[in-house]
Parts: structure tokens; sequence; C-alpha cells
């Protein structure tokens, strides 16, 4: 799963958001790393709601225009756990090769 994706999927875990909502969430969940483009943002949103990962979940009209709030569906929130755990275990072994370097490793010594 892509950064971008598995961003989009987390910050819709816990409530429906519109699409300026998710871009400011996925700023802040990837500390300002990942900004995304409108384009490439609805075209995320379209690509997740064809593989049943997000549902719309209502539209809003707001000064003149439609808001559409997405929401996880139950298939993504099933796939963002198993993403998780995939990058548990691949960052479990990455720390584990860094233990076996020598030198001391800032932040993994009595981890």
């Amino acid at each position: 799963m892509q950064e971008p994706t598995f961003l989009i999927l987390t910050a819709l875990a816990t409530q429906p958001l519109h699409g300026y909502g998710i871009v400011q969430s996925v700023l802040d969940l990837s500390s300002g790393d990942v900004k995304l483009r409108p384009g490439t943002l609805y075209g995320a949103l379209d690509r997740l709601a064809e593989q049943g990962l997000i549902e719309v979940d209502r539209e809003e009209a707001v000064e003149g225009r439609l808001r559409r709030y997405y929401r996880l569906s139950d298939s993504g929130a099933s796939a963002l756990t198993v993403e998780v755990d995939r990058l548990r275990k691949r960052a479990a072994a990455a720390e584990e090769q860094l233990r076996r370097r020598p030198g001391i490793i800032p932040g993994l010594s009595g981890a």
C-alpha cells in the first residue's frame, strides 16, 4: 500500500471527513511530509471507493458547493489493520538489524 493511501485510510479511521479535512489530517499524520493535491486526492478517493475501502458518508451544500464526506468501510478498516501489522513487522526487522550493527544506535537502546 502506498503511503498516501495508507494516510488517507488512517485519516478516515475515526470519523467521516470531506476532502479538505482529509488533506489536513494527512498533513498532520505525516508531520507535514505528505501534502495531497486536489487531483491526487480525488483520484485516490475514487479509486478507494471503487475498491470498497471507503464509502460516501453524506453530502452537504456549503456556500453553494457540494461537500462530500467519506468514511472508512469495514473492508477499508481490515485493509488498514493488515497494513499496520505489515509495517510493524518491517519496522521490527529493521530495528533488529540496527541492534546488530556495531556502535550505539540512538533511540534503540533499551527498546
